[in-house]
């Protein structure tokens, strides 16, 4: 079938196959390109198919030559239903991997459940013994506990209703945006799904079941971004989880000190994710951004972050580069004082009238569709696709 982009509201439907594996493949030539990484050997990803997740076990396995296994929840093509972006991105980096003569295992289900853990802890003590890395990756609406108690995760503010600029995408108008105040049940559900606990129980389980080496290191990823979005984010319901996130890493290395395991939470650039797409506020300063650090030279996407993190930040000297908050920051170029100070310029001027010269409307639409496997170089879309 031809495979179009079918997109409502702030999410697109349909995926495609040929994009996907097209987006898989740009992200292993960068990435080899971009040289060898010495580290780890062998590294879990959970929360693998899109993402920081996905190019975290990219860089694992095509910059340190390690094996990787995959855990994700992705659904598969139904009639004439596609399947999911991760679900695609999976097969394509299965294919590259074997293609390379590297291990690779994904494994399609919960995360969060018992069952998962259990066949993710088998298939490492059969087929590589030990893991020397977890990478912590898992960005999920709900979940669901072994009592069939079921937690939603909410991106909402603590404390007042929020309102700012914001992007109309339907019109390319800039109005106003408000992102209401959560419950004290949404606060606790958020850091329930979102938040280090389930971080805390993998690492436990491969522990408790010898499957993780002695001075393995494990990682989580989070994102703090300018004051302008505070109250969404660094101060919101995502925030507290993020804060129990690096409370989870402390109470991991403090637990597994005498196994020499070390937890770490690495603060991420902010980038177009489906998530970040529904968001009031979020895209259009996401579009801002984006404008300031392309004319800077200093933008990046999932690829070059991971391979920057892992090359530079962890793996590349004597010692982990952490910050006196103690956790590495590879959102420090777009933190950086002469890129936040061009934003905040752009954002006190940005209106309706000119939204497209001051904010990079395209390149945010075309992150966008890529995620889906739309809008790629060498990629015939009208072609039949095999779903």
């Amino acid at each position: 079938m031809v495979v179009e982009p079918k997109v409502k509201g702030f999410i697109c439907t349909t995926a495609h196959p040929v994009g996907c594996k097209k987006n898989v493949q740009n992200q292993i030539c960068y990435t080899k390109e971009n040289g060898e990484i010495k580290g780890p050997k062998k590294v879990l990803v959970i929360g693998a198919s899109t993402g920081y997740g996905l190019a975290s076990r990219i860089t694992a396995a095509f910059a340190m030559n390690a094996a990787t296994i995959g855990v994700m929840f992705e659904k598969e093509a139904t009639g004439k239903r596609t399947a999911t972006p991760g679900f695609y991105n999976t097969k394509a980096f299965d294919e590259a991997a074997k293609e390379a003569g590297l291990y690779t295992k994904s494994i399609n289900g919960d995360a969060f459940s018992a069952e998962i853990k259990k066949e993710v802890i088998d298939t490492i003590k059969k087929d590589l013994g030990q893991v020397d890395m977890v990478v912590y990756s898992l960005a999920a609406p709900r979940r669901t506990m072994a009592d069939g108690t079921v937690f939603s995760s909410s991106l909402k503010t603590v404390g007042e209703p929020f309102t700012q600029k914001n992007w109309n995408f339907k019109d390319n108008s800039i109005g106003e945006g408000t992102i209401g105040s959560a419950t004290e049940e949404e606060i606790a559900g958020t850091i329930k799904v979102m938040g280090g606990e389930d971080w805390m129980d993998w690492i436990d389980a491969l522990v408790e079941n010898d499957a993780i080496a002695s001075d393995a290191v494990t990682i989580a990823y989070s994102y703090i971004g300018p004051k302008l979005t505070y109250p969404v984010y660094h101060e919101g319901t995502i925030g507290m989880a993020k804060k129990h996130l690096k409370e989870s890493a402390d109470a991991i290395t403090k637990k597994q000190a005498q196994k020499g395991i070390k937890a770490y939470v690495s603060v991420n650039k902010a980038l177009v994710t489906q998530a970040s797409a529904a968001i009031p506020v979020v895209p259009l300063y996401l579009s801002v951004l984006y404008k300031v650090m392309k004319e800077k030279d200093i933008h990046e996407g999932c690829i070059e972050q991971m391979n920057r993190l892992f090359k530079d930040k962890m793996f590349g000297g004597d010692a982990i580069e952490v910050m006196e908050d103690g956790m590495i920051h590879v959102d420090d170029w777009e933190m950086r004082e002469d890129v936040q100070s061009e934003v905040m310029d752009i954002w006190e001027k940005i209106s309706s009238e000119n939204l497209l010269e001051l904010a990079d409307v395209d390149g945010y639409w075309n992150d966008f569709y890529n995620m889906f496997g739309f809008k790629l170089a060498d990629v015939d879309y009208s072609a039949d696709v095999e779903v």
